[in-house]
């Protein structure tokens, strides 16, 4: 059974983040989620929901708690997600410095050697932004900036966040069994 860490920062993309929940709850995982105070605010704004009304995660974290869980190795979490990942949580990532308990998890994950995925959430980039994410790829991280997979053919919103939700689950080597792929029937 897979230990995912999910994290929520204040970025917009909040239906990604619902999608790829959605996925986490028919998977065999643990999920446990943090979530910072400005993506509580986009959560809010884009949902009209709080962290725990989302799906799949069974335990949430305080963003201010060093003492919990994340801020260990030995916490033992297979992978994180930051989904969506502000570009203040990059550069954080990026330079080393932990502040709250988003940064140190992500710091812990790169110096365990274990996945670290960031579904950033910026457009345009700047030349800081592209310099941080190549820092953080230098590091170990996965960069997964919330495409979708127009070649499935989505006809809804929801349907696009599911395309790239399974994108994500791929990064996590999650099984997804109604996951559709490039040049699958059906």
């Amino acid at each position: 059974m897979k230990k995912i860490l999910v994290a929520v920062t204040g970025a917009s993309a909040m239906l990604y983040l619902q999608s790829f929940l959605e996925i986490l709850q028919d998977e065999d995982a643990i999920v446990h989620g943090i979530c910072s105070e400005s993506g509580e605010q986009v959560l809010e704004l884009e949902h009209g929901i709080t962290p725990g009304k989302l799906p799949a995660v069974s335990k949430w974290f305080d963003c201010r708690d060093f003492a919990a869980a994340p801020a260990s190795g030995s916490a033992g979490y297979d992978a994180m997600v930051i989904i969506p990942c502000s570009m203040g949580t990059l550069a954080a990532i990026a330079s080393g410095i932990t502040t709250n308990l988003v940064h140190r998890a992500a710091d812990v994950m790169l110096k365990e050697k274990k996945k670290l995925v960031l579904v950033t959430r910026e457009t345009p980039l700047n030349r800081t932004h592209l310099q941080n994410m190549l820092t953080v790829h230098d590091a170990g991280a996965v960069i997964c900036p919330p495409h979708p997979g127009f070649y499935l053919k989505p006809e809804t919103l929801e349907e696009a966040a599911l395309t790239f939700s399974w994108r994500l689950g791929d990064q996590l080597g999650l099984h997804m069994k109604n996951r559709k792929r490039w040049g699958e029937e059906g």
